[in-house]
């Protein structure tokens, strides 16, 4: 017997704004629900937490004036996978200390993700996260 693979992708630009980091986090959300991780579940709620981190970042540090962010999540059977792209190129996130209320970010990405990393692309970069849902909890 064949077994079936399922392959889901989501793609789309947003404004880089506030506003625009919000509908690509309630999207991801949204497009995982459709993709069987419903929104209670694990995988939904860490891949979320993750897109909001990344968008965020992409909205506060990666902003060229006039240029939008792009979001691609993509699931398969082995993995949900998010990469957020800007093209502010001289910025390249890493990990470090955190100082005052901000620099968390990367640090909760790094607890959440199975592995990430940033891409140079021409103009700017992608953040990727990937996570492994797990059959028996679902993350």
């Amino acid at each position: 017997m064949k077994s079936e693979i399922s392959t889901h992708e989501f793609s789309m630009r947003f404004t880089s704004t506030p506003r625009g980091a919000r509908l690509a986090r309630r999207l991801v959300s949204h497009r995982l629900h459709e993709w069987g991780h419903p929104y209670d579940g694990p995988a939904n709620q860490t891949v979320t937490l993750i897109a909001a981190e990344l968008v965020s970042n992409a909205v506060r540090h990666g902003h060229v004036p006039g240029r939008d962010f792009r979001l691609r999540l993509t699931a398969d059977p082995d993995a949900l996978r998010l990469e957020v792209s800007d093209t502010r190129t001289e910025r390249l996130p890493e990990l470090r200390a955190p100082c005052g209320e901000s620099g968390r970010g990367l640090m909760l990405v790094e607890a959440l993700a199975d592995k990430w990393g940033v891409t140079p692309r021409q103009p700017g970069k992608t953040v990727w996260a990937e996570v492994r849902p797990s059959p028996a909890t679902g993350r």
